[in-house]
């Protein structure tokens, strides 16, 4: 079992910046695929960003260019840097990781963290 312990969220205005944490209770952190994901209220849960074990990363259109994930696998710790944050990024953003070694598939979610920007 693995635990996922997300941080970072709260309220910012449109245009400011907030980055989020997600620390991992695992061993070999870097052999897993881990992510992002997040939910606005009334919207089904869509991916935001994802980290692979060979340093690829993959965003969702609307993020390009405004959010970077990264990955420190020293601390078992999972990135996320939401800059020019718009109205439209209000979300409860969640973290998930990989079951299986090197595969793209995800099995573990944190609690989540309520991210929201104002107008």
């Amino acid at each position: 079992q693995v635990q996922l312990v997300e941080s970072g969220g709260g309220l910012v205005q449109a245009g400011g910046s907030l980055r989020l944490s997600c620390v991992a209770s695992r061993r070999t952190f870097n052999w897993y695929h881990m992510a992002w994901f997040r939910q606005a209220p009334g919207k089904e849960r869509e991916f935001v960003s994802e980290s692979s074990p060979d340093g690829t990363t993959y965003y969702t259109d609307s993020v390009k260019g405004r959010f970077t994930i990264t990955r420190d696998n020293t601390k078992n710790t999972l990135y996320l840097q939401m800059n020019s944050l718009k109205p439209e990024d209000t979300a409860v953003y969640y973290c998930a990781a990989g079951g299986t070694p090197f595969v793209k598939k995800y099995d573990y979610w944190g609690q989540g963290t309520q991210v929201t920007v104002s107008s």
